[in-house]
């Protein structure tokens, strides 16, 4: 049982999304994890066969570090799998999620002071690695519930990473901007207040800090029976970067090389494919005497002008294309698309601006959405785990782009906010997401995205959605053109995308008629989204 979030401790597994027997590749999804915060897809690192499940759907409260099913090499009789003893199940399951042993078993003996482990935390749902980028402690600082330790670079953001312990900072075994540094990983070590902190003991299994180091590290033992069982995918990477298989460690059972290992060993060493090595003619030796005398083939990667530069993909922006690939290929997504005339618009917000009051275009969208998403509550939903859930609250995640990618943060209750509060937490948020400091609370979750180009000169264009929620609205740029009338009208199009699995085309189209319709006449908005209401008192 995986750590899926920073504060789980248990969980349930709601759905196991592989079968006994089926074959398993790395970025699986085994099954569905409710956590504390919500359900969470467990995605596998392993490449075989799932040959054991030993928790069931529904089983309440397991705790993190339960085992919850065994797998087997491919190839291997997965029927005959060995199931291990409950005693054995608690000691195999802690080898995933902590990579360096707890202190008390890898602590030297002598007279020094055992240390409290900090390690790597899970900061996110889909967090496995994360970069240290400041301490905020120094070591022999003294430590308090609440504190912030460090800050670390997710998947997502720029964290702070909290502790709830008490003492006394003795050790920080990771240094500041070591790369992907696996959750789990041991960082630094405390001490009870009073405790001799500079006595304190090292677990010989951190001394290696950065991880990178030992990745590109062959072991002997493992690498010996590889070449007998290598599948076609590692040995053409193999081929292409003129690689032996003792160079790299192998993470699969019974020391398998798996083509993650290999693409990771290539993506750590920064390895291009080896142009592969010319034969000459065997009638002519005098022509292998030449071949040394040919610079122009080793000097075209030397060149100046070659056009592109290499830039290193950050995790972040990995778990983005993950992510969106992840929505194309699995929702079906549907299209809506309206004309708005925002004239009346225009002309409160320039109203609003003499009274002091600055309110932005996308300010009204928003509240639109969050009064339309009211009066059209199926829309407001979320796909899980092949069920539809309609949550209470109303929030609105806005699409913030920042020089390392999207990120979502989200206006809670955007329904119950009027258009100054709106403004006001959307400028908060978007400054915490371009300096990455955007807390967890404030980017996980929503319940329906606006996404915003109008500024960037976009005119119209159609978005991908943001799982679990069933919909997102894509609003361009607006324009002068004629009525019908030949007068000067400003238009806005907005373009719904949304979950054909869980909204019905009736009702986007009804939530597309009430966002036109308050973007058409402010007033429907300011008077809470009661469209009667305004006949009634004579608007």
């Amino acid at each position: 049982m995986p750590s899926l979030s920073p504060t789980m401790s248990e969980g349930t597994i709601v759905k196991w999304l592989k079968k006994e027997g089926d074959p398993i590749a790395p970025g699986d999804v085994l099954c569905d994890i409710q956590t504390d915060k919500a359900v969470v897809s467990f995605e596998t690192e392993e490449e075989g066969i799932l040959a054991k499940i030993l928790v069931q759907e529904d089983a309440k409260d397991v705790k993190v570090g339960t085992v919850i099913a065994l797998m087997v090499a491919e190839g291997e009789d997965w029927k005959s799998v060995e199931v291990p003893s409950s005693s054995d199940a608690s000691s195999s399951i802690q080898s995933p999620p902590p990579t360096v042993p707890s202190s008390e078993q890898t602590s030297k003996p002598g007279s020094g002071v055992a240390g409290q482990e900090v390690k790597m935390p899970s900061l996110s749902p889909t967090m496995s690695e994360g970069t240290i980028v400041k301490w905020l402690k120094n070591e022999g600082d003294s430590v308090s519930p609440g504190d912030v330790l460090c800050d670390i670079q997710t998947d997502k953001a720029v964290v702070s990473f909290e502790t709830e312990e008490e003492g006394v900072l003795a050790k920080i075994l990771v240094q500041e901007d070591v790369k992907d540094v696996k959750v789990g990983t041991l960082i630094a070590l405390m001490v009870s207040p009073g405790e001799d902190w500079k006595n304190v003991e090292i677990p010989s299994a951190t001394a290696p800090s950065p991880p990178s180091a030992p990745r590109a590290t062959a072991k002997p033992t493992v690498a010996a029976p590889q070449s007998e069982s290598l599948g076609p995918a590692v040995r053409t990477l193999l081929e292409q970067y003129h690689l032996q298989s003792s160079q790299i460690t192998a993470t699969g059972r019974k020391g398998k090389l798996l083509k993650g290992d290999v693409l990771k060993y290539i993506t750590d060493n920064k390895l291009k494919p080896k142009i592969p090595k010319e034969v000459p003619p065997p009638s002519a030796p005098k022509a292998a005497a030449r071949t040394p005398a040919k610079p122009p083939k080793p000097s075209v990667p030397k060149q100046v002008g070659d056009g592109y530069i290499d830039t290193e993909v950050t995790s972040m922006r990995r778990t983005i294309a993950k992510r969106l690939t992840e929505s194309k290929t699995t929702i079906p997504h549907a299209y809506g698309v309206t004309d708005c005339t925002i004239d009346k618009l225009i002309v409160l917000r320039k109203q609003l601006k003499e009274d002091g009051i600055k309110v932005s275009v996308n300010d009204f969208v928003i509240k639109a959405v969050a009064l339309a998403l009211q009066q059209c509550p199926q829309v407001n939903a979320l796909y899980k785990g092949e069920e539809v859930t309609y949550p209470v609250d109303i929030d609105i995640s806005v699409a913030v782009a920042t020089d390392a990618g999207l990120v979502t943060p989200i206006v809670k209750a955007a329904d119950a906010k009027g258009l100054e509060e709106i403004s006001a937490a959307i400028q908060d948020l978007a400054k915490k997401a371009r300096d990455g400091k955007l807390q967890p609370h404030e980017f996980q979750g929503g319940t329906f995205t606006v996404s915003n180009l109008g500024m960037y000169g976009v005119d119209e264009f159609s978005a991908i959605i943001n799982p679990p929620q069933c919909g997102i609205l894509a609003v361009g740029g607006s324009r002068t053109v004629l009525d019908d009338d030949r007068n000067p009208v400003t238009k806005m199009k907005i373009t719904l995308s949304y979950d054909g699995r869980a909204i019905d085309e009736e009702v986007a189209s009804e939530f597309l008629d009430v966002v036109r319709e308050m973007l058409e006449d402010p007033s429907v908005m300011l008077l809470g989204g009661q469209r009667g209401l305004r006949e009634k008192i004579g608007f």
